[in-house]
């Protein structure tokens, strides 16, 4: 085939595809078999079989193993599979904006956050702010930074709230509380025993890390706590949720760490105890990120709550 053929025919394929197939491809994924995924969606088995087959033969690869047990993406199946997933969050994203900006009413609110609202401040404050104005529509979205920063700049999101500042242009932040780092264990493990663990004790290890957020923060951690590399424990990354690695962590295949607020979530069989060096304990500081052009009114409410909540220190003398 000639260069202008096959030029032609990914032109084509492009035009083909449609954002159900990525659907059906992603649930498929996600079940582990196409029949549970048909049930669950309330679609028929062969139209979902169909359906994939046909985005196999658009992307000319196949992007499962069949077997009798089920399924499991191929290396170009998880290739394709991970962009399918960026591309319906992107269209997710889209219908966002567009209820957004044709609502035109003052009283709506969306919080984007990537840390667990479990227990701790982030909880708390939506609370209190939702009794504040019961009647505000007011709505959560759990992103990574990256796309709650293209949702800040966007509009589709009010204000970002997430540990450390994102530095973004045309945006400003606040500084509200931190929250100390934790290990989270096995209950039979040896360092289980201590109330306390001291970050040189991780060095024989196995830390179990999501490829999501906050996981850059805890990895960074590491490494600023640990200097040297024989002295740090072996990293795992996964591409799971923050719940999936506590679940391997409960099966034993390893420690994480986890933020305080995470510990309102319970897991049978992991116990949480507080990590520090020699100065004491780890802490990471949270902020609220929104844009100074933002005039939605139920935005200036929050942020005046958060104000409240969590004032800033004063500037230290000479600054």
């Amino acid at each position: 085939m000639t260069e202008i053929g096959r030029t032609n025919d990914r032109r084509a394929a492009r035009k083909a595809i449609d954002l159900q197939q990525l659907r059906l491809a992603v649930a498929a994924c996600e079940y582990g078999s196409f029949r549970r995924a048909a049930e669950a969606l309330s679609v028929k088995h062969n139209v979902l079989s169909r359906s994939i087959a046909q985005l196999e033969y658009l992307v000319g690869a196949s992007l499962f193993d069949r077997s009798s047990g089920g399924i499991k993406p191929t290396l170009a199946g998880r290739a394709v599979l991970r962009i399918a997933r960026l591309i319906l969050e992107q269209v997710d994203m889209l219908v966002d904006t567009g209820r957004s900006s044709g609502r035109g009413d003052t009283g709506h609110l969306v919080i984007g956050f990537f840390t667990s609202m479990s227990a701790g401040n982030l909880r708390a404050t939506i609370g209190e702010f939702k009794k504040l104005l019961p009647r505000l529509e007011l709505a959560t979205m759990e992103r990574s930074r990256f796309r709650l920063m293209t949702a800040l700049r966007n509009g589709t999101v009010d204000v970002v709230v997430s540990p450390r500042r994102l530095h973004s242009k045309d945006t400003r932040s606040l500084l509200l509380w931190s929250e100390r780092i934790l290990i989270s264990l096995p209950r039979d493990h040896c360092l289980a025993a201590r109330e306390i663990i001291y970050w040189t004790d991780l060095r024989n290890e196995k830390i179990l890390l999501s490829q999501y957020d906050p996981g850059r923060e805890f990895e960074d951690l590491l490494i600023s706590k640990l200097v040297l590399p024989d002295d740090r424990p072996k990293v795992e990354r996964h591409d799971v949720s923050r719940g999936i690695i506590k679940s391997l962590t409960s099966m034993g295949m390893g420690l994480s760490l986890v933020m305080e607020s995470d510990i309102g979530a319970s897991f049978a069989g992991l116990v949480y105890r507080e990590l520090q060096d020699g100065t004491g304990p780890s802490r990471v500081d949270f902020y609220a990120h929104w844009r100074d052009d933002n005039e939605n009114p139920a935005l200036e409410r929050f942020l005046n709550l958060l104000a409240e909540r969590y004032p800033s220190p004063p500037p230290a003398l000479g600054e």
